[in-house]
């Protein structure tokens, strides 16, 4: 009769290494430690070999060290010594940077527990860690972006409603022109407000274009073209303050975009880099096709896969620290002194790019330059046929049909009205739509031109005086963003003037409907 098995002893070495191994298999840094009574903390006495991979140290180096030399912040230290000081402390879970040996920081989450002894106070300790670098940078990227399409909705609402005080300024400015036209003087002083006007103007469309709301003429181009165009003033740009470089690719992709808009992008860029090139200073201006492919495109921050065409201006002026680029594309941040800068040039490029479907990023460093890389999908089309540019002159003729005005901005209402009374016209001027109907369906005084807003109660308004007088004609003052066609109406018999409009602009407009 055989004797019974007896049970395998366990022996101790073998738990211990149970115990590592299951240590090296874990994701999260493991350490464990003893208290330190005397400095605060507790002396690291095993770290997991992820932990030591997070940290950049060996064991060697973390065995004895209080593992608050590893907290950047005072806060995170002071919060784990009233921990440790309590004799039967229960989980303690936090987030924070933690220093490397390198030099660099990573954030990490991490958790803390005591190992209870039978009796007594507490001795050993374990923490866990967590890298979450990776993580923090992509929230940091989403509130960032966040941000920026937050100013960009109050950049436009703020120039629509601007947009409106520029056309009085400007159109008042004309007015006036003509009556001192004999006067130098004066004449002069009017120029003065009106070119001041322009520069508003021009301000507008920049935060328009920074919110995405600046109408597009998209066609495709070519980046080398459009250097090529601009290089002479681009270079006079620079004046003594550095040399241009042209480095562009022959064979290079054709985009989708708007040719004045990036005219201005890159007028921008140069004048960036200008004002931070030291001696012997440089601006490279290079284009290039580049391909991401789908292996590439690992995080939600990359650009998509596929075929683009990058212009990058290169300087090798000052540089940023970090600090300054995560503000670099906020409307109204300038590192310029007070005077020499609006802060809206870079917000302007940030618009634009984003408008045109492409990407744009910054690498600098303190004493090392800049390089601003945009980023547009490859076009595959042939290049747009140059449009012809038209200078309008003021109507010769003068007016006799009745128009009916609707504009709720009442200085914008009594300047146009009282311009188009001027020049012969029977004007009735209203505030609102509402207000209007019963009075434009009077067959006595049938309305030849309808200037109003189409958005809103505009449109109705338009088609009820329409049903009455079918020879209607509609002249829409829409905000930039808001050009609409209307289906009903024969496309000579109307048209769309963005605000801010010139004065002789919707004189004009208001000619050309009348003579269709």
């Amino acid at each position: 009769m055989k004797k019974p098995r007896r049970p395998r002893r366990t022996t101790v070495r073998e738990p211990a290494a149970l115990l590592a191994a299951a240590l090296r298999a874990q994701d999260e840094g493991v350490i464990i430690g003893r208290r330190r009574p005397a400095r605060g903390g507790f002396g690291v006495i095993f770290a997991s070999d992820v932990f030591c991979a997070m940290t950049g140290c060996t064991r060697e180096e973390l065995a004895g060290r209080s593992h608050t030399l590893l907290h950047t912040e005072r806060s995170d230290r002071e919060q784990l010594v009233r921990w440790l000081r309590k004799p039967h402390p229960g989980p303690l879970n936090g987030e924070g940077y933690l220093l490397r040996k390198d030099g660099t920081m990573i954030y990490t989450a991490w958790s803390f527990n005591s190992i209870q002894p039978a009796r007594g106070r507490a001795v050993h300790f374990v923490g866990t860690y967590r890298d979450m670098t990776e993580k923090r940078g992509l929230q940091e990227v989403l509130v960032q972006a966040q941000r920026l399409d937050a100013l960009g909705r109050l950049a436009g609402g703020v120039a629509h409603d601007f947009n409106n005080l520029i056309s009085v300024i400007n159109g008042y400015c004309e007015l006036l022109a003509t009556q001192v036209a004999n006067m130098p003087r004066a004449l002069n002083e009017v120029t003065e407000i009106h070119r001041a006007g322009r520069k508003a103007a021009a301000l507008t469309r920049q935060l328009l274009a920074f919110g995405r709301r600046q109408p597009m003429d998209a066609r495709v181009v070519n980046f080398n073209g459009i250097v090529r165009d601009n290089a002479e003033i681009l270079g006079r740009l620079l004046g003594s303050a550095g040399q241009l470089v042209l480095e562009l690719t022959e064979d290079l992709g054709n985009v989708r975009a708007d040719t004045a808009q990036f005219q201005q992008v890159l007028l921008n860029l140069i004048t960036n880099a200008r004002d931070a090139l030291r001696d012997h200073g440089r601006v490279t201006i290079r284009t290039a096709n580049c391909e991401i492919k789908s292996g590439l495109h690992r995080r939600l921050t990359d650009s998509p896969p596929g075929r683009y065409v990058t212009l990058t201006v290169t300087d090798n002026g000052i540089g940023m620290d970090e600090a300054t680029q995560e503000h670099l594309f906020e409307p109204f941040f300038t590192t310029k002194p007070e005077g020499q800068g609006t802060g809206l040039g870079l917000a302007l490029v940030y618009g634009v790019v984003q408008q045109s479907g492409g990407f744009i990023t910054v690498r600098s460093r303190p004493a090392a330059g800049s390089a601003f890389e945009i980023m547009l999908p490859e076009a595959r089309a042939p290049l747009a046929a140059a449009a012809a540019v038209h200078i309008a002159a003021w109507p010769l003729t003068r007016g006799h049909e009745t128009v009916l005005l609707v504009e709720e901005d009442n200085v914008l209402r009594k300047m146009v009205a009282g311009v188009l009374t001027a020049d012969g016209y029977l004007v009735n001027e209203v505030k609102r739509p509402g207000e209007v109907r019963l009075q434009a369906r009077a067959p006595a005084k049938p309305v030849q031109l309808l200037i109003v807003n189409l958005v809103g109660e505009g449109e109705s308004l338009a088609r009820s005086i329409y049903a009455a007088a079918p020879d209607l004609r509609v002249l829409n003052t829409c905000n930039q963003n808001d050009r609409q066609t209307l289906v009903w109406l024969p496309p000579e018999h109307q048209c769309s003037l963005p605000r801010p409009f010139a004065l002789s602009e919707l004189v004009q407009a208001a000619r050309r409907l009348l003579d269709a």
